[in-house]
């Protein structure tokens, strides 16, 4: 919820920013205009202002469309591992008997673990979420190490077993690479550098009547705006109003399967 209100406030930020911006170049542009040549364009402007929106209108469709992208591999990556836990789950069966009792305990745990980890991470942070995050880690070497003997007793069962296994780990350290996968911090100053440029034209060409249109100022500001926030919510799905909380329930329902 900090993290929310934080991310409310920026963008809040960001609509007076450009309302700012355009009532600069509002009076910049009417200090240019003349009364007697109010109508009259500077030179090279139209060249500017199609470069300027046309460079913004492309940088956020890339950004838009990269985040879009990134939310669904992580929905998918939610499966993957919800998939991979279970399968390991069930290869555990090949294993002499006397070992699968502290391997099927430890996968509960791991599980648990999983669960926890994201969760944590929605409602209490970063600090906390690294601390369950090390907690998995350290399950890995358990079940790893118990893995590993258990298929010394059975030697045949290694090839069944331990590919499921380690699967199981590599979908854990792909998750945890893509929730840091963002843009450059530069791309998003990028951006909103160019949104004022632009803003601030807008200003300008308003500059050339003596009552300008503040509806169009506020629409403008909130579009850009929001179009700003819905980006930030598909690059971080668990701390804003989009979120993929939902999918973790797959893994939730692995975890009850195990009995």
């Amino acid at each position: 919820m900090p993290t929310l209100i934080l991310t409310v406030a920026a963008v809040g930020g960001f609509v007076v920013a450009l309302i700012v911006a355009m009532e600069i170049g509002r009076r910049m542009g009417r200090i240019a205009f003349t009364a007697s040549d109010a109508t009259t364009r500077p030179a090279g402007l139209a060249a500017v202002e199609a470069v300027a929106f046309g460079l913004l209108g492309l940088l956020l469709a890339f950004t838009f469309s990269g985040a879009a992208a990134r939310l669904d591999a992580r929905r998918a990556q939610i499966v993957d591992e919800a998939n991979a836990i279970g399968t390991a789950w069930l290869r555990l069966d090949v294993l002499p008997s006397a070992a699968q009792p502290m391997l099927r305990d430890a996968f509960r745990r791991y599980t648990d673990s999983r669960v926890a980890l994201y969760r944590t991470f929605s409602e209490s942070g970063r600090e906390a979420a690294r601390a369950e995050y090390a907690r998995s880690a350290g399950l890995q070497k358990e079940i790893w190490a118990a893995a590993i003997a258990a298929c010394r007793e059975a030697p045949s069962t290694a090839v069944v077993v331990l590919p499921a296994i380690n699967a199981m780990f590599d979908i854990a350290s792909t998750r945890f690479a893509a929730a840091r996968m963002h843009p450059p911090l530069v791309v998003y100053l990028v951006l909103a550098v160019i949104s004022l440029v632009c803003g601030f034209l807008v200003g300008y060409e308003m500059g050339a009547t003596a009552a300008p249109s503040r509806a169009h100022m506020l629409v403008l500001a909130a579009i850009l705006s929001f179009t700003f926030y819905v980006i930030l919510d598909f690059e971080y799905p668990r701390l804003g109003i989009i979120r993929i909380d939902d999918f973790d329930r797959l893994i939730a329902d692995v975890r009850a399967s195990m009995v």
